[in-house]
């Protein structure tokens, strides 16, 4: 017993001087701690990354740093290696993992995805929609007169180039009554002034003389309600197109009656007649309706309906509010581009300002539903030069004429249904209030019922569906589930590397400061004002990403404040 005692007592006293000797020995205590500041394990051992601290085991410097390496080599060092090759293998597929899910989030950002979002908001009262009305129909056959035969008949269709009516045994009596009597161009017959403005003008459909009765919400309106616009159908007529002076109509109640309603007279015995087949032949009857937003221009012929004759057609609308995304999320227009005729931006007003352009630089003329101030085209000039050229802008149009969509736009969305007019027991009396018959009734008389559906409006949007935030909380979760790291322990490995920097250029300007003559003092000089720099920089990059991480958190709080 007195020997294992004594055995042990001995040892405690060379374990003491062993310790002591370590912490003052030769370094001495500034050596030491230096040392240990800059030591890899020793940073290892305090560092947030998790498994630093098994891989690079630390012993430090006292005595219970001296019992916990004895109780480690007790256990044996074979185990210990193993643990730490499996520490770093779980690290390594941690730090794999990480670039694999950050690298896949970063490529979803980058393909900028965005969502449409849909949703009714209910309206106390809503700016009626603008209706531009059209007659298939662009000129009124009666109308013509001779000096239109002599300049436009060509381009009519009614003559033929030795202004001859072409095959006579096709047209019907009266019409070839009609075309000989006015196509009698004598030897002293003098043909006067012709402009394809002013007889769109005065031979195109009349609306006082078609239109029979007009109410809106149940109040009666007139012709003089309607501005004249000129379309590719020609001489059309808008209600509740933006006129200065004059607010914009709006409705407090949706359903029918609480509308537009008008009765038409398409005046089919007005129509030109038609004895051939050509590319420009029509063989409709009716009027062609466009519901649009008073920002943007009608472009009847290709974005409006057809109504028949004998019928009345409802038009239950609902207004649409989109809102696109700009590039790279989207291909909509962020800003208004320049245009030299229409005062707002819009799809149609582009291709209408395409479309004039286009025409003007062709032909050295515009036609008359083109804005400008260019001279309008003669019939020739139609007929040899701009409707071909139109049809061949129409047909390479995805290439010369490029219309972006504006982020902010309004439509109107449109269900149609239509009931038979008139009734058995209705004609009798449309026939004494029109002084026409049933069968004129049937084939001319139409009604338009245009009203909202509901006193709502639907909002149609495109939103971002990943944004920095969503990256950065993204990549911060996985770095907290693989490696248990934040953006603080990047920052730590800044600052170990500022440590083991200064430290080596520390020792390095001492033995300068020994062995080197005063020439190379200037030297030791300039490596330390390099070494700064060097501090100086790597302080700044830790700052940068700091302040990059976090102005990229505050980035979508900001833009949307600032929009």
């Amino acid at each position: 017993m007195d020997l294992k005692e004594s055995c042990e007592s001995e040892a405690i006293r060379e374990s003491t001087s062993v310790v002591g000797m370590g912490s003052l020995g030769p370094l001495g205590p500034s050596s030491s701690g230096s040392s240990v500041s800059s030591s890899w394990p020793a940073f290892a051992q305090r560092s947030t990354l998790h498994g630093l601290r098994h891989i690079f085991p630390y012993g430090g410097g006292g005595s219970s740093s001296s019992s916990s390496s004895a109780h480690s080599a007790r256990r044996g060092g074979r185990f210990s290696a193993a643990r730490r090759l499996l520490w770093t293998a779980a690290l390594l597929a941690g730090v794999f993992l990480l670039a694999l899910e950050s690298s896949e989030r970063l490529a979803y950002f980058l393909s900028y995805p965005h969502v449409t979002s849909v949703d009714a908001v209910v309206s106390g009262s809503l700016v009626f929609p603008a209706v531009t009305v059209c007659n298939l129909n662009a000129y009124r056959f009666s109308r013509l007169t001779r000096n239109d035969l002599y300049h436009a008949g060509e381009l009519l269709e009614l003559l033929d180039v030795h202004l001859q009516i072409p095959e006579p045994h096709l047209a019907e009596p009266h019409v070839l009554a009609f075309l000989t009597e006015r196509a009698n161009f004598s030897a002293g017959y003098r043909p006067k002034p012709f402009s394809m403005h002013e007889f769109s003008e005065r031979v195109g459909h009349d609306l006082q003389e078609m239109m029979l009765y007009c109410r809106f919400q149940g109040q009666e309106c007139s012709h003089q309600d309607f501005s004249t616009v000129f379309t590719r159908y020609g001489k059309c007529y808008m209600f509740n197109g933006p006129e200065e002076g004059k607010n914009l109509r709006t409705t407090m109640k949706g359903g029918t009656g609480n509308g537009l309603e008008i009765m038409l007279d398409i005046q089919q015995d007005e129509y030109l007649p038609v004895w051939g087949e050509t590319e420009e032949t029509a063989f409709e009857a009716g009027i062609r309706v466009q519901i649009h937003s008073q920002a943007e221009p009608p472009f009847v012929h290709e974005l409006g309906f057809g109504v028949a004759p004998g019928f009345q057609t409802f038009v239950a609308t609902q207004e649409q509010r989109l809102t696109y995304l700009p590039p790279p999320w989207g291909e909509c227009v962020s800003q208004a581009q320049e245009s030299g005729f229409f005062p707002v931006y819009s799809v149609t007003a582009c291709r209408i300002e395409c479309e004039t352009r286009y025409i003007v630089e062709n032909c050295n003329c515009r036609m008359v539903h083109m804005p400008g101030d260019s001279p309008y085209c003669t019939p020739e000039q139609y007929k040899d030069c701009a409707e071909p050229a139109l049809a061949a802008l129409s047909a390479e149009e995805s290439s010369s004429c490029i219309c972006r969509t504006p982020c902010n736009m309004t439509r109107y969305n449109k269900e149609l249904s239509m009931v038979k007019i008139p009734s058995k027991t209705s004609a009798r009396y449309l026939e004494k209030k029109f002084n026409r018959s049933e069968k004129y009734i049937t084939d001319n008389i139409l009604v338009l019922d245009v009203f909202f559906e509901a006193l709502n409006y639907e909002t149609i949007e495109q939103k971002k569906a990943y944004e920095v935030a969503g990256l950065l909380g993204d990549i911060g979760g996985q770095m907290g589930l693989f490696i248990g790291a934040s953006i603080l322990t990047i920052l730590e490995l800044f600052d170990y590397a500022y440590e083991v920097v200064k430290e080596r250029l520390l020792d390095l300007l001492s033995r300068e400061e020994e062995e080197e003559s005063h020439g190379e003092d200037v030297v030791s000089v300039c490596l330390c004002v390099c070494a700064c720099v060097v501090l100086f920089c790597l302080f700044v990059c830790a700052c940068v990403c700091v302040c990059v991480c976090v102005c990229a958190c505050m980035r979508l709080f900001v833009c949307k404040w600032l929009w």
